[in-house]
């Protein structure tokens, strides 16, 4: 089964990470990308933009309408985004837990529920 995995995050959480402490913060991600890659469990991982390059995409007279964002009433946005095949959902949850920042940070676990081919 597929899940999606979710880290999020804000501006006030990026300023405040040390700028030294980056180069380890990216590389022990890159050790979880590479070894849920080549288990076969990890499909994609997708870093987001920042919130204020978002877009809102309407239909309006069979044509698109776009407004830039930022549009959250939050102060968290999605940050990331994994796409996991596991064969349960606990191997799903033991990846999750396995990201580098779990200890601090929750992820959000969601189970796809549909799924259509790319290929059509």
């Amino acid at each position: 089964m597929k899940y999606v995995a979710m880290i999020y995050g804000n501006q006030a959480k990026w300023d405040a990470f040390p700028a030294e402490a980056w180069p380890e913060a990216i590389a022990r991600q890159e050790a979880f990308t590479r070894k849920y890659c080549e288990s076969g469990e990890l499909i994609g991982a997708y870093g987001l933009a920042d919130a204020a390059a978002a877009q809102l995409v309407r239909r309006e007279g069979g044509a698109p309408a776009v407004t830039d964002g930022p549009y959250l009433g939050t102060e968290e946005y999605p940050a990331s985004f994994y796409l996991l095949d596991c064969d349960s959902r606990e191997r799903a949850q033991e990846i999750a837990a396995d990201m580098p920042f779990a200890d601090t940070d929750p992820v959000e676990l969601w189970p796809v529920l549909h799924e259509s081919a790319a290929d059509v």
